[in-house]
């Protein structure tokens, strides 16, 4: 008689445990031909409960960075906050405490003469009186990273991480600067606001690119809306002015997707599976209050 023993009766028994390699199987068994049809069988799986609604959004917002550029989140010229390259620290330290940013570009002759990036976190000796008074700018500023207005946001966050930036420098066409883009920028446009204790207070709902064009949270509320751009929208039926947006599409739209509503062109540059993220209004006359001299 043979020592072995048949144990196929014994496993026929068993339940079988389903690995995540057949899960994902199941779960893609149609396989989809573009990311619509993607999209779709994500947000049945949503519905089902199979994965959480916060991880598909997550899910939405990494597929449309590949689809957004630098020029789409940059913060514009205007706004940024910068030190002169001549600037002794008494000059420019109660810049860097009011902005309460961590990093700074470094201007020569002009706004398009970038010599550096300086961080906050490297003015600290400056607590120590030796080290202020040998304090150098040269000695104290890191490279910066430059990118092109039409870099693609997947990308530029590879580079961040491949060669640990957290900002960068947009130009345009002819080789000026037109804003800077951080990594958290990037990363809010898959995961939603990232807010530190600094942002308790932001009212900067809309950052202002050119006179005649905005970058606006879809989270603004419709009387500050209103406020900003001289508009009579109703707040009876939505809070925010992404409501009144998703009224007029009639749908979620999909990112690039645009409507005119009164007298302003709106057009959707982020959204994840439920809600508007972030709009860009185009009105049909300047608004120069936005625009720093």
């Amino acid at each position: 008689m043979s020592d072995q023993q048949d144990f196929s009766g014994d496993a026929a028994d068993k339940p079988h445990r389903r690995t995540m390699r057949e899960w994902i199987g199941d779960l893609f068994s149609d396989e989809p031909d573009n990311i619509a049809e993607l999209l779709a069988i994500l947000q049945d799986a949503a519905r089902r409960q199979l994965i959480e609604v916060d991880a598909l959004n997550m899910i939405f917002g990494a597929l449309h960075v590949s689809d957004m550029h630098a020029r789409d989140i940059m913060i514009p010229r205007s706004a940024l906050v910068v030190v002169q390259e001549d600037q002794q620290p008494a000059e420019f330290l109660s810049t860097v405490i009011e902005s309460r940013h961590s990093r700074f570009p470094v201007t020569g002759d002009d706004l398009d003469d970038i010599k550096g990036i300086l961080h906050a976190k490297d003015l600290l000796p400056l607590v120590l009186q030796d080290s202020a008074q040998r304090f150098t700018m040269k000695d104290s500023i890191r490279p910066a990273a430059v990118v092109p207005e039409s870099k693609r946001l997947n990308v530029l966050l590879q580079e961040f991480r491949a060669n640990r930036n957290h900002m960068a420098l947009v130009v345009d066409e002819y080789g000026q600067i037109s804003g800077a883009v951080t990594i958290e920028d990037v990363l809010e446009q898959i995961v939603g606001e990232i807010e530190d204790e600094h942002d308790v207070d932001d009212d900067s709902f809309v950052k202002q690119l050119e006179p005649r064009s905005f970058h606006v949270k879809a989270t603004t509320t419709i009387e500050d809306f209103n406020d900003y751009f001289g508009q009579d929208f109703s707040d009876d039926e939505f809070d925010t002015i992404g409501g009144i947006v998703l009224q007029a599409f009639g749908h979620v739209p999909e990112l690039g997707e645009s409507v005119e509503i009164g007298a302003l062109r709106l057009e959707v540059l982020n959204a994840d599976s439920r809600r508007l993220r972030l709009l860009r209004v185009d009105t049909p006359e300047p608004i120069q209050k936005g625009l720093q001299d």
